[in-house]
């Protein structure tokens, strides 16, 4: 019974004599038979409380229904680009997180696994909240991850625009969407309020039809949200009208003691799924990247008046393999595109050694920045340009949006509210357009104004930027807010600080802001952004001390961790590619026995995600000790054809690769 409040009296009655019906439904029922010749008019709505319990049996007015429906449309539909959607219509069914997702950063997670999921089944969107089979229930708590920037919440704004339009899951009769970025402004909150609060035109609770109809519940941005969720010790609550704390809501709603009739759909990055314990899960799902089609798709769209251009930009991704990767996440497809397109309008204007296309990551968001700061978008004519004037006050807001940016990131703190603004001098009415859109976006909310950075790495990149600039005159660790440390003087000991915390960090959540901040050094980025945001040739004092920093991470560990290879990468963005490009060459010619020393060998991990050699095969043989396969072990995971003929293994090796085999993370297809 999808719609019982279609029932007339007579057909009412009729299953008002069916036995047996589920409490539930014959609550509602009893109440339409009761109607007698009224019952196709409007039915109010009740709640039964029972054993402290909120149950939300009921059927709603029609008139307020409707009011729900276009006010979901209107909130949801606004952006929505259908062409660059089909890729959301099928998500990827997933068995739980994988280590690499609960241990590493979002863009690493991207790169190690070269942006190809190790799953193969997938579920369309309309059957993401139905039963797998015939003998099974509809999940209650569904979980959707998907790394920064991949579509989280334009996924859930597609859902809910296509449901409004009655396109799917007719059978779920209320879907109520509410961001942890909404939730972030209260402190206390009942399970009533939390329905009341965020669709004011719904009079009562009770107007959910939870019971007899099903209700969705969408809680978007878990990692957006300002308190951990704690399972361990969050106090049970059983009572829809008491307030409490709403990470402890969260967590009853999650467990069952609230709203246990709704079903609820949490999306989030990877390493913040896992605050909820996977026994509590019933479906978890995965938001895939783009394929090459889609990538196309996607830049044809964004330089929709320019196919020739649209060319040119995604044949510059595909030369790079390591950013092609990463453009596999629309988020950084999109900044990625938007650099090259300003790269090849300018490149005619500047000098040869200038125009070399950009590479690295510092170097395509120093671009990006660049054209920012002077307005200089594609979209616009020439005289539109930003005026010198507006180009200083950018800079210095630029300087402010750094620390926010920066102490944000060590606070893993992504949304910012008016407080925060404040408390940083950000005047938010001095973000002109260009900044608004492309830097730090804004949201207005029932209660306040949320402040966002575009991507995750706009916010690394920024952080990197106040923390090259404020280290060459610190006097105090940098990493202490309130400035209260032992005296730390010159950029290079700060550097070496970053550089260590990085290193120490569990969450690993300051690998890219190091590799910007190391890219920050580098000749190419500093002429980008001399007279900008940097002083020509002041790198050229301490690049080469930071290179020796780098290199000092390479020889910790008798096992290659994704900690080296993000040096080496680091190494990169500050264009040391000496050691690479000699293993990489080693490779070509087939001669790596012999020069696998712990430096090397992290290289070669380093080019097992980023070499053309490796691309169709990755040949290994004749090159391995024990020890050194023991060692490259974690990073050999992720070898989808791997060689390993003619190396003088022992028995004992078997037993390695076999643990490798059967690790959950494993992506090898083919081994020699």
């Amino acid at each position: 019974l999808h719609r019982l409040e279609l029932l007339t009296a007579e057909e009412a009655a009729q299953v008002q004599a069916a036995s047996p019906l589920p409490e539930q439904v014959r609550a509602v029922v009893d109440v339409l038979a009761g109607k007698g010749s009224h019952a196709s008019q409007s039915l109010q709505s009740f709640i039964k409380t029972s054993n402290s319990q909120l149950y939300l049996h009921i059927t709603v007015h029609e008139p307020m229904v409707q009011k729900h429906l276009e006010s979901l449309q209107s909130s949801c539909g606004n952006g929505l680009e259908t062409g660059a959607l089909q890729r959301l219509t099928n998500l990827l069914l997933v068995e739980g997180l994988t280590d690499i997702q609960q241990k590493e950063h979002d863009i690493l997670q991207v790169e190690t696994t070269k942006g190809l999921p190790n799953v193969s089944k997938s579920i369309p969107l309309e059957k993401l909240f139905l039963p797998l089979s015939k003998v099974s229930i509809p999940p209650r708590i569904s979980v959707t991850i998907g790394v920064a920037g991949i579509g989280k919440s334009t996924l859930v704004k597609l859902f809910v625009c296509s449901w409004a339009k009655g396109e799917l899951n007719r059978d779920i009769m209320f879907v109520l969407p509410l961001t942890f970025r909404e939730l972030n402004t209260y402190e206390k909150l009942s399970a009533e309020r939390l329905i009341c609060s965020a669709f004011p035109h719904i009079p009562e609770p009770g107007c959910i039809a939870a019971g007899a109809a099903r209700t969705l519940l969408i809680l978007d941005g878990l990692d957006e949200f300002k308190t951990p969720l704690d399972f361990s010790n969050a106090a049970v609550c059983t009572d829809p009208k008491k307030e409490i704390h709403v990470d402890n809501l969260i967590t009853n709603i999650i467990r069952g003691n609230l709203l246990q009739e709704a079903s609820v759909w949490v999306t989030s990055r990877p390493a913040a799924a896992r605050q909820i314990p996977s026994g509590l899960v019933d479906r978890m799902t995965e938001i895939r990247g783009f394929g090459a089609a889609e990538m196309k798709d996607f830049l044809d769209q964004v330089f929709l008046d320019n196919r020739d251009l649209s060319s040119q930009v995604l044949q510059h991704i595909k030369a790079n393999r390591s950013l092609h990767v990463l453009c596999t996440i629309p988020g950084i497809c999109w900044i990625s595109g938007s650099s090259i397109a300003y790269f090849l309008k300018h490149s005619s204007d500047q000098s040869q050694e200038a125009a070399v296309v950009p590479r690295t990551l510092s170097e395509i968001y120093s671009y990006y920045f660049k054209m920012t700061l002077s307005g200089d978008w594609l979209e616009q004519p020439r005289e539109t340009l930003m005026t010198e004037q507006a180009v200083n006050t950018s800079k210095k807001l630029v300087g402010s949006l750094g620390r926010l940016a920066f102490y944000g990131l060590l606070r893993k703190k992504h949304v910012f509210y008016e407080q925060d603004m404040k408390a940083y001098g950000i005047d938010p009415s001095l973000l002109h357009s260009s900044l608004s859109t492309r830097l730090l976006l804004k949201e207005d909310m029932q209660a306040s104004t949320a402040y966002y950075f575009s991507h995750l790495t706009i916010q690394e990149f920024l952080a990197a930027l106040y923390y090259y600039m404020a280290a060459k005159r610190a006097i105090f660790d940098l990493f202490t807010e309130s400035g209260v440390s032992w005296p730390k003087l010159g950029f290079l000991t700060h550097f070496r600080s970053a550089v260590q915390r990085a290193l120490r960090a569990e969450d690993r959540q300051l690998d890219v802001f190091v590799r910007f901040l190391s890219g920050l050094l580098s000749p190419r980025v500093n002429r980008l952004l001399c007279g900008w945001l940097l002083v020509q040739d002041e790198h050229s004092g301490f690049r080469s001390q930071a290179i020796g920093v780098l290199q000092g991470c390479l020889n910790t560990e008798h096992a290659i961790s994704s900690r080296a290879v993000n040096a080496m990468r680091c190494l990169h963005e500050i264009q040391h590619t000496d050691t690479a490009k000699a293993v990489e060459e080693a490779m070509r010619s087939g001669s790596l026995a012999g020069m696998l020393t712990p430096t090397n060998c992290s290289a070669l991990a380093y080019l097992l995600q980023v070499s053309d050699v490796c691309l169709e095969e990755t040949n290994l043989s004749n090159c391995l000790t024990y020890n050194v396969c023991e060692s490259l072990l974690s990073q050999l995971l992720f070898c989808r054809n791997l060689r390993l003929d003619n190396n003088q293994f022992k028995d004992d090796v078997m037993e390695l690769l076999g643990s490798v085999l059967s690790v959950k993370d494993c992506q090898i297809q083919r081994l020699r």
